[in-house]
């Protein structure tokens, strides 16, 4: 299920920022670098941007499996564009799986 995110989903956004980092960039990024990211760290991350309301989730068995954040086009750089995807993960468990 693909749902508008809201205030509470912080920490299940959290979790799959941070596992989907420690899956995707091992190898490509330092261990001490992976090792050092924290779901707790990034959950006031989230909820300011849950805040915003642009966040939307997908969800399994009602848990957090994988979101997309996006907003204002940041960079100024591309008057006609009004929109910018920021970020988008999925759990790798759930990757390839239609979601």
């Amino acid at each position: 299920m693909i749902r508008q995110g809201r205030i509470g989903d912080e920490a299940g956004i959290a979790n799959v920022h941070v596992e989907s980092w420690k899956s995707t960039y091992k190898g490509l990024v330092p261990d001490s670098f992976l090792d050092s990211l924290s779901a707790e760290k990034r959950k006031p991350l989230w909820k300011k941007q849950l805040e915003s309301n642009s966040v939307f989730v997908a969800e399994e068995n009602g848990q957090i499996v994988g979101f997309a954040s996006y907003g204002k086009e940041r960079t100024n750089k591309h008057p006609s564009y009004t929109g910018e995807l920021y970020a988008m993960y999925l759990l790798a468990e759930h990757q390839r799986k239609g979601i």
